[in-house]
């Protein structure tokens, strides 16, 4: 199925890279975005259509792909979809959502034939744009070796986690560690900077030793001269982090990290911060050290 014609719905940070990689693999039949300006400009751009609706385009695709924020947005995007969907039709959704309303809406598609792959990624924008994700898959193994080559056009690593749902239980631990991680590296940081530490120095020596993490490495320096643009925008991660914490309390699982997280990343949220970058972070952290 290396030639499968794969939809694409939802052209984000995420979704317009992902759109690109595939239409230079020749996986790419359309488009369709809430946003119509956007999907004419990349649909221009790669040569494709814009569908008018999903249903038209899941019409035109053997694989629709997916890529929303929320989990509403998704249950929106399915339901659009219904009169186009057809049996050996196979939807596969990057968006990060709670396993249970993945297990639901692919129950939902199972009884008319389609199948369904939970591939949430990580890797930022810039893994994105770079064609370097990290894609955690849930599926039936025989419909995630159909969509295989799709995920493969975006990602440098595509990794079978087990069924249905697998893919988004993987993404919530995944959550943990960036949420977690953040908290480390920006607090760590507003303590070199109270403590008046030389900036390029200070990251050049984390980096090269056991502090070191994707996050300080390609945050560290934009955060310090505080430009926070996405990347990956803290309201994003709230909600992320939200579906961690109610899979925790669902499992009777005392999360502590997740919880600090939370409670800081909705602050800076409230404060209107929520389309910056996580790296933001920083900003809470240097209030409750005392800073500005």
């Amino acid at each position: 199925m290396s030639n499968v014609k794969t939809g694409v719905i939802g052209l984000g940070a995420l979704g317009a890279p992902m759109a690109r990689h595939l239409a230079g693999c020749g996986l790419l039949s359309g488009v369709w975005n809430r946003t119509t300006a956007k999907a004419d400009s990349l649909a221009l751009e790669l040569d494709t259509v814009t569908a008018g609706s999903p249903a038209e385009l899941a019409d035109l695709s053997d694989v629709l792909l997916i890529c929303v924020s929320a989990d509403e947005d998704l249950r929106q995007v399915i339901a659009q979809s219904g009169p186009g969907l057809q049996e050996g039709m196979v939807v596969v959704d990057t968006s990060t959502v709670s396993p249970a309303v993945t297990k639901e809406l692919a129950e939902q598609l199972v009884e008319i034939g389609v199948g369904w792959v939970d591939a949430p990624v990580s890797g930022g924008v810039e893994g994105a744009i770079n064609g370097r994700l990290s894609a955690m898959v849930g599926g039936d193994f025989a419909n995630f070796s159909r969509v295989l080559p799709v995920l493969e056009a975006f990602s440098a690593s595509v990794t079978h986690m087990g069924p249905v749902g697998y893919g988004q239980a993987t993404k919530a631990v995944n959550q943990v560690m960036v949420g977690g991680i953040a908290e480390a590296v920006c607090e760590g940081l507003a303590l070199g900077e109270k403590l008046n530490l030389p900036s390029e120095r200070l990251l050049g020596v984390l980096t090269a030793g056991a502090a070191d993490s994707w996050f300080l490495r390609y945050r560290g320096k934009t955060m310090l001269e505080d430009r926070f643009e996405p990347g990956f925008k803290q309201a994003l991660l709230l909600k992320d982090l939200k579906i961690v914490q109610k899979l925790a309390r669902d499992l009777n699982m005392n999360m502590q990290t997740v919880d600090l997280a939370i409670r800081d990343y909705s602050a800076l949220v409230a404060a209107g911060d929520g389309d910056n970058d996580t790296s933001g972070l920083i900003k809470a952290k240097r209030v409750q050290a005392g800073g500005a």
